[in-house]
């Protein structure tokens, strides 16, 4: 027993030395693994920083041969987004795409809503009085298709849907003209006006199919190795968080004041920032640091290109419409093979009423590019303005059916339908349908490019239908005293009545003599009719029509008005027959024809297409006074711009 008790001893004595020694030799071998790795990752690391650092491989062959199929975040190189796809991690890939989707359709937004209008803004930059509901149709720029890809790219957000980037239709003349001058709107008006925004002006072209196969490449080397930090401060503004993200890229630049992407991503964060702020002084910091990325040395030309043209963008919304200019003719300049700026340059010129510039342009970059639709509407565009009707049609329609970004546009619709029309081809009602299906026209009958939704919609008016009974009433009892002064005005023969200048007459001779205009009184002209001007002071309804005019019409014998539509659904117009011949005078609005009595007032709607015949043997005049829309609110009527 004892000898026993002496083995178990002995083996429970031995025991703890001989597991010592087999922890001891394993816990070696795990120490010699882990130093292998640890000299391997150190290596890599190194390795890696030597490849990037002296430049031993060629990304852009790499990218140019691999980033066709796996650069899934369009910046150039190779990273986690790219793993993901490598991976085929399909959760994360559906929801990327799902992403990718909603930015997309936020683009598509506010493209929709960034688009380049006919009139020159009378006011600009960041307003503060909101809240209209106003529709007018608006022309889109033809800007390439880099900056949205930049957005896709680099995931960056497009302009909210309230942006206040927001334009209005402005104080300039009558949309009715065909004669017409190329203008730009950009003050804002409403968050909930439903196409008078002008935000982002998106510039698209007809390489956009070529362009969004290339993606822009924003990085030089050194961006590349900072591209984390960069990401960082990228990530705080597509998450909204403007000042973090101004803050961010702020101090980048600071650290790294060579770097064109801390640059670029500083002016877009200060243009977030003015926008969020609804500051005019922050957005031309902003401009000024668009130009200051735009002029580093080292910089991408994509990057380059993205900086000038959102530059041009912001020039314009501002009102600097020379300065947009001069930035539009720098890109020309450095990227001479771009036709979409070439066609960007040409709406610079329209937007200064350089037609001659910009007709030079057009006709350069349709002698590069014959099938370039969205120059030949507005070469078409250009030839109409210049009366040269029948040349203009085959431009305007075939820019029109080539559907090419910037060409479908009321605007072309418009013109294209009335130059059919004084040609005698019956077509014009079809292009006006399509316009109207298209949504451009509210109907084919009612093609009015400024219109605030939802309006009673009629050609033709009762007083009571309108409300301003009171009016009609003063006008009717005093139109006498109303036809005196305007005769002694007349037969003066001051020179007062000027003739009609917006190109609405086949023939004949129009002459009208104004008393307000876009809400505002000729002094001089009520100093020769006081009587009828204090008649009307007690009316804003008329006085205060900022998208109206109260005149005096004087139409000769052998007068022939084209069909024609006004620009605005916002007025109605009274005429009150003054001097009426017993026959030969009618007016046609839609399907119906009517004809003026005197001392009776006509009520209808300008924003439908009406003619006007005066076949008599003696002159005829009428008293012309728009009136506000009775449906308009009295906010609208107040923030509403002129026209």
């Amino acid at each position: 027993m004892k000898k026993k008790k002496s083995v178990r001893s002995l083996a429970r004595k031995e025991s703890p030395a001989g597991n010592t020694v087999s922890k001891s030799e394993k816990k070696s071998e795990g120490n010699s693994f882990f130093s292998w790795l640890l000299v391997l990752a150190l290596l890599g690391a190194w390795l890696s920083v030597g490849i990037v650092w002296f430049d031993l491989v060629d990304y852009n062959s790499v990218v140019g041969a691999l980033g066709r199929v796996y650069d899934a975040d369009g910046d150039g190189d190779f990273d986690v987004q790219d793993a993901k796809v490598l991976l085929e991690n399909t959760t994360v890939a559906t929801k990327e795409k799902t992403l990718r989707k909603k930015l997309s359709s936020e683009e598509n937004r506010v493209q929709a809503h960034s688009k380049i209008t006919y009139e020159r803004p009378k006011e600009v930059g960041f307003k503060n009085d909101r809240g209209l509901t106003e529709k007018p149709v608006t022309v889109a720029s033809s800007n390439n298709a880099l900056e949205e890809q930049e957005l896709h790219a680099e995931s960056l957000p497009g302009e909210n849907n309230d942006s206040p980037h927001e334009s209005t239709p402005s104080a300039e003349p009558s949309l009715e003209s065909s004669e017409s001058v190329f203008k730009a709107s950009s003050s804002p008006e409403s968050t909930t006006e439903t196409a008078e925004l002008t935000g982002e002006v998106k510039l698209e072209s007809s390489g956009e199919t070529e362009a969004k196969k290339k993606k822009p490449k924003l990085l030089n080397k050194f961006d590349k190795t900072i591209k984390s930090e960069i990401n960082a401060a990228e990530k705080l503004r597509k998450k909204g968080k403007v000042e973090e993200s101004l803050r961010a890229f702020e101090a980048l630049v600071q650290r790294f004041p060579q770097s064109p992407r801390c640059r670029y991503g500083k002016a877009q964060a200060e243009d977030d920032s003015a926008e969020k702020k609804r500051s005019n002084e922050l957005l031309l910091k902003a401009v000024n640091t668009y130009r200051e990325a735009a002029d580093l040395p080292d910089a991408p030309p994509d990057l380059v290109k993205a900086s000038l043209k959102r530059r041009a963008d912001r020039q314009q919304f501002l009102g600097r419409t020379r300065g947009s200019l001069a930035t539009l003719e720098k890109l020309v300049h450095i990227f001479p093979e771009d036709i979409s700026l070439k066609n960007d340059l040409g709406v610079a010129h329209l937007l200064l009423g350089d037609n001659k510039s910009a007709k030079r342009i057009y006709e350069e970059v349709l002698a590069a590019a014959p099938h370039d639709g969205f120059a030949k509407v507005h070469y078409g565009f250009i030839l109409k303005s210049e009366n040269k009707i029948a040349e203009s049609i085959p431009y305007l329609r075939e820019g029109l059916e080539s559907g090419e970004p910037g060409t479908d546009d009321g605007r072309f619709y418009f013109h294209l339908g009335d130059a059919l029309q004084r040609t005698g081809d019956e077509s014009a009602y079809e292009w006006y349908e399509t316009g109207h299906r298209r949504g451009h026209f509210a109907s084919v009958w009612q093609r009015s490019l400024y219109n605030v939704p939802g309006l009673r919609a009629q050609p033709w008016w009762t007083p009571e239908d309108t409300g301003y009974t009171d009016l009609v009433k003063v006008l009717e009892r005093n139109w006498l005293t109303i036809r005196d002064e305007a005769l002694s005005v007349l037969d003066g023969n001051s020179g007062q009545f000027l003739p009609e200048d917006e190109n609405l007459r086949e023939k004949g001779d129009w002459g009208q003599f104004t008393l307000w205009q876009q809400g505002r009184k000729t002094a001089s002209s009520c100093r020769s009719v006081p009587k009828t001007c204090a008649l009307l002071e007690r009316y804003p309804e008329a006085t205060g029509c900022k998208r109206g005019q109260i005149k005096f019409s004087v139409m000769r014998p052998g007068t022939h008005v084209w069909p024609h539509t006004g620009p605005t659904n916002c007025r109605l117009r009274m005429h009150l027959g003054l001097i009426i011949p017993p026959s030969g005078c009618r007016i046609r609005c839609t399907n119906q024809t009517r004809e003026w009595e005197e001392g009776k007032v006509l009520i209808f709607d300008d924003s439908f297409e009406h003619e006007v015949w005066q076949e008599a043997e003696r002159f005829r005049l009428i008293f012309i006074v728009d009136v506000w829309h009775p449906e308009l609110s009295q906010s609208q009527r107040q923030t509403l711009s002129p026209i």
